[in-house]
């Protein structure tokens, strides 16, 4: 049977197989247990979060998807321990034969070389500057940041070299860097992005259970918006139902906190997120799990995701442009439509090469870090 009780802290309520694991495992009841014992293995206690230092190969990210604002992204860690249930990124811990379940908000990789890469990508002589946005997939302002620094090291870097980047969290923790990030935006090098899914602290608790609460996203927008940071607010994911009915409040509270600008998209599904969402749904929600999948149903064309790049952010049908209407009504009500394409707009002209290249790191071998032989 699949685990439907969610743990405290975690987003996932199960760490269902990847897809490319060759063996299945399936729980199954031989008639020995004992109704209320305590699982002798402990495997249904909440995991505890581990974070391994990664030698990454290379640290940017390239894609051409029309759908996507920019071209070069950055991540320096794999895996989030904010453990949003629906983050699109849970697939890729299927890559590392771990599970983009509670594995992914539990089991998290420190690129420890990102900022030695990036000089190194920089300092090619047929580099090209283009917009760098960072944390995309996974969080750069997880809580492993606070002690591992490895974005404050990327930001000196771009500093540095005068690159042009945005910055897309959920997290406070981005207030740390804003003497880093203040200079950049003043030069119109740098800006922001806050990820606010719903107000509600009940929801945001399950929904995403180790980001910062709604009210304290709003205080990180304010912060840097008075630091002189253009702060937009991401509306992302909309679910039916659960965050959807909040859109103009939360477009409101962000305009109050000083957000210039606004996007949105529709919940995505791809690979094992849909399971694992529709195991949330039915741990949080299970009143309305089936209307929140049969509207999902209605946005999708019939399906449950569409990874087409015309449909997949925004959605298809008459409740999508529903949707549509509503917020760009919203936006232009508030004043907020006229920071569209502002990440496209940063300057790379003032791009210079960084001064100090260091040499390639090399990933120390099980044989070389071994006791040396005594004869």
């Amino acid at each position: 049977m699949v685990q439907t009780v969610a743990f405290k802290g975690r987003g996932a309520v199960s760490n269902m197989q990847g897809r490319y694991e060759v063996n299945a495992r399936v729980r199954f009841d031989d008639g020995w247990s004992v109704p209320g014992a305590a699982p002798a293995s402990g495997n249904d206690a909440p995991p505890r979060t581990m974070v391994s230092e990664e030698f990454a190969k290379s640290i940017l990210t390239r894609n051409n998807s029309p759908d996507i604002p920019f071209g070069v992204s950055l991540n320096p860690y794999r895996g989030c321990e904010h453990g949003c249930i629906y983050c699109f990124a849970r697939p890729s811990h299927s890559y590392l034969g771990l599970s983009p379940g509670l594995d992914f908000e539990s089991r998290i990789f420190a690129k420890v070389n990102a900022a030695d890469l990036l000089r190194q990508e920089l300092a090619r002589p047929g580099y090209v500057p283009h917009n760098i946005a960072i944390g995309v997939n996974t969080d750069a302002y997880q809580p492993c940041e606070r002690d591992r620094r490895i974005t404050r090291e990327v930001l000196e870097v771009l500093k540095e070299c005068q690159h042009p980047y945005g910055l897309i969290t959920k997290s406070a923790l981005i207030e740390r860097d804003i003497d880093l990030i203040a200079p950049m935006a003043e030069k119109g090098l740098a800006c922001a992005a806050i990820t606010l899914t719903t107000l509600d602290g009940e929801i945001a608790r399950t929904l995403e259970p180790r980001a910062a609460a709604p009210s304290r996203r709003l205080r990180a927008i304010r912060t840097l918006t008075e630091a002189g940071i253009p702060v937009s607010v991401s509306v992302a994911p909309i679910i039916p139902f659960v965050t959807e009915p909040e859109i103009e409040r939360i477009l409101e509270a962000a305009k109050d906190a000083g957000a210039v600008g606004a996007h949105y998209t529709i919940l995505r599904m791809p690979w094992e997120v849909n399971p694992l969402f529709q195991q949330w749904l039915h741990a949080h929600f299970p009143d309305r799990a089936q209307r929140v999948m049969n509207r999902i149903k209605d946005i999708r064309g019939g399906k449950e995701y569409d990874s087409d790049f015309a449909k997949r952010m925004h959605g298809e049908g008459i409740w999508a442009d529903l949707i549509r209407q509503r917020f760009t009504k919203a936006i232009k009500r508030l004043g907020m439509d006229g920071y569209t394409g502002r990440f496209s707009q940063l300057d790379g002209s003032q791009f210079r090469r960084p001064l100090v290249v260091p040499k390639p790191t090399v990933k120390p071998t099980a044989a070389a870090a071994a006791q040396m032989d005594l004869f």
